[in-house]
């Protein structure tokens, strides 16, 4: 039984992303193809039309900008959060088909904060994964002693999204309304993929800082939203 943290790998994308989403926006108004087009490199025009097509809330073209994540060190209560984001393509470790010698988990920072509340999470991991064990050895099948698993049991997942797909994904789940645990995984995949693509990131984010707007509505954080700068920020990058 161990303690687990969260651990992303981007493993896998489209080659030079913001050539091929370039070469998708021009396509539309070329009589080239895409095939001549995306050879053609001017960064200068590449950050404008990308500035240009998410402004204007026209992000089809960013659809053909594909990105695969190895995530580990994530509890199941996370994964449930995630599958809910459609409009992508995920591969988890099965608890049906794996056996666990130990259970490792993920401890939250409000019961790590709290010693006595650590020691009661921590006992009820270890008996848990106690009485898993103990009905492995009595023959039951791993897809039925899984059932004594908690949530905060550690997974991993493969994850694979189109860029506006992650778009939509990091503008819900970095917002502060978010849970700790999706929020952290949120962020990290957002540092990640600024280092790939950035021009197609840098607008993406909680609506507070990018659109001007919370749509939380009485559930709102309380953050004091400058609507000015942000229109005038929306309308620079037009």
């Amino acid at each position: 039984m161990a303690r687990k943290k969260l651990k992303v790998t981007l493993i896998a994308h489209s080659k030079n992303p913001e050539q091929v989403v370039t070469a998708a926006i021009r396509q539309c108004y070329s009589a080239d193809s895409a095939a001549k087009i995306v050879n053609k490199k001017n960064k200068e025009l590449s950050r404008r039309l990308i500035g240009q097509i998410i402004s204007s809330g026209h992000t089809s073209t960013i659809e053909h900008a594909v990105f695969t994540f190895a995530i580990e060190g994530v509890s199941r209560s996370l994964t449930h959060q995630l599958v809910r984001h459609r409009i992508a393509s995920y591969s988890q470790q099965s608890q049906r088909y794996v056996k666990f010698d130990s259970v490792d988990y993920i401890l939250p920072p409000a019961v790590e904060s709290d010693k006595k509340a650590q020691k009661v999470f921590e006992k009820l991991i270890a008996d848990s994964a106690k009485a898993y064990r103990r009905l492995i050895k009595l023959g039951v099948k791993a897809e039925d002693a899984r059932f004594v698993l908690p949530n905060a049991a550690e997974t991993k997942i493969v994850m694979t999204m189109n860029a506006r797909a992650l778009e939509n994904f990091l503008r819900e789940r970095m917002c502060v309304r978010a849970q700790w645990e999706i929020r952290a995984l949120a962020n990290e995949i957002y540092n990640q993929l600024m280092k790939i693509a950035p021009e197609i990131f840098k607008y993406v984010g909680p609506t507070c800082e990018t659109e001007g707007i919370c749509w939380q509505g009485k559930m709102h954080c309380g953050k004091k939203i400058n609507k000015h700068k942000q229109k005038i920020e929306v309308r620079e990058r037009g």
